[in-house]
């Protein structure tokens, strides 16, 4: 336990952000698994859950909840996927 004024401060701040970024966390992964989710589905769905899972990592990035690396690797595979259903529904058309 803090004993000083200051590191009491620091010990709230520190919760503060402990759960402001494990509810980020827990929000992106509950995007990707539905924008996992939404590969059965039509491509229009799964364009719109990319857009917005796209988003969440980016905003992620930009507060350092998470490593911008780690966002771009997570966008890069995802988009990957999108691209393969796209590409798969094209061809036989």
């Amino acid at each position: 336990m803090p004993h000083t004024r200051s590191a009491k401060k620091n010990q709230r701040k520190t919760d503060k952000r402990r759960l402001h970024n494990r509810a980020v966390t827990k929000a992106l992964k509950t995007q990707i698994k539905r924008f996992l989710a939404a590969e059965e589905g039509p491509i229009e769905k799964l364009r719109e859950e990319f857009n917005l899972t796209a988003k969440k990592l980016d905003k992620a990035a930009a507060k350092r909840v998470i490593h911008p690396n780690l966002a771009a690797r997570k966008k890069s595979q995802l988009a990957r996927k999108l691209h393969q259903k796209t590409t798969a529904a094209s061809k036989p058309a």
